[in-house]
């Protein structure tokens, strides 16, 4: 037919499929980089003896001798398998961290946001004491009155990490609290715990994984800052904060005693946060509001 348009052999080759998307390259890359800082983590318990293994003989070894691709510290231990092992101390307590707190946010932030008045007030002015808190030097005072070891400093830290998640989760409820799904769950007669936990909550995931990925990050710079001030972990215990703080000291004989923890946890830190941007990204693309 004369009158039907012809695409141009220019136009034919430009086609749209259903479905497939552009590789994210950031997000891949981070998620190598955790799965294999996980892997280490999960059998850093099998590498403390030796990586807590003193030979004076060897101290202060340059990076490259044999046996020692990293060199040793003043204690003649190997950096690389002191590093390795400082990596369940450096990872499983910032995860701890987030998930607790956020638990507890799931908990408080929904009843506050849907049941609001009185008791929305109560928790918003507890929210509002711990928030003006700083978390670093309540941590310092309550190490050196308590003499705090690892673990009362991870429970420490998800006391203090809770409120900011509180406040985030409360402002997701809000939003959903009006919705027509929810109003019909109550014209149902269905229990409040039920429609809060059960409907409202799955709504919200976005802000959830987004906000537990993004306090990973930052509890794992904040408890290698308190390990490196010598607050948590025991002298001598294998972690990237406390490795930190032994390098200063050699840094002249040996730099990768101080580098590679740090590098070590520059790279996780931006990992966790693409990856989380990257999965909060992907729920909302597929309406999971």
């Amino acid at each position: 037919m004369s009158g039907t348009p012809k695409l141009s052999p220019r136009t034919r080759t430009i086609s749209i499929v259903p479905g497939r998307r552009r590789v994210r390259w950031g997000a891949t890359l981070s998620v190598v980089l955790l799965a294999g800082v996980g892997l280490v983590a999960l059998v850093s318990p099998m590498l403390s003896d030796a990586a807590t293994r003193q030979s004076v003989l060897d101290a202060l070894l340059p990076p490259g001798s044999p046996g020692h691709p990293l060199g040793t510290d003043e204690l003649g231990r190997d950096v690389l398998m002191l590093t390795l092992a400082g990596t369940g101390s450096a990872v499983v307590g910032p995860v701890i961290v987030a998930a607790g707190s956020m638990t507890l946010a799931v908990l408080l932030g929904t009843i506050a946001g849907y049941v609001g008045g009185f008791v929305d007030g109560v928790i918003g002015r507890g929210v509002d004491v711990l928030l003006a808190l700083p978390v670093m030097l309540v941590a310092l005072v309550v190490a050196g009155v308590f003499g705090a070891g690892y673990w009362v400093t991870v429970v420490l830290l998800i006391v203090l990490f809770c409120p900011s998640d509180i406040r985030i989760v409360r402002a997701g409820v809000t939003e959903q609290a009006p919705r027509p799904y929810v109003e019909a769950a109550q014209m149902l007669s269905l229990s409040s715990s039920r429609i809060m936990f059960r409907y409202v909550v799955p709504n919200t995931w976005p802000l959830i994984l987004t906000n537990v990925t993004l306090n990973v990050g930052i509890a794992l710079v904040a408890l290698s800052s308190l390990s490196f001030l010598g607050v948590g972990v025991a002298p001598g215990t294998p972690d990237w904060g406390r490795q930190i703080s032994d390098g200063r000291g050699v840094m002249g004989d040996n730099a990768a005693m101080l580098i590679v923890p740090a590098v070590l946890i520059i790279l996780v830190t931006m990992a966790i946060n693409v990856l989380g941007d990257h999965l909060g990204t992907r729920l909302r693309e597929r309406g999971i509001q």
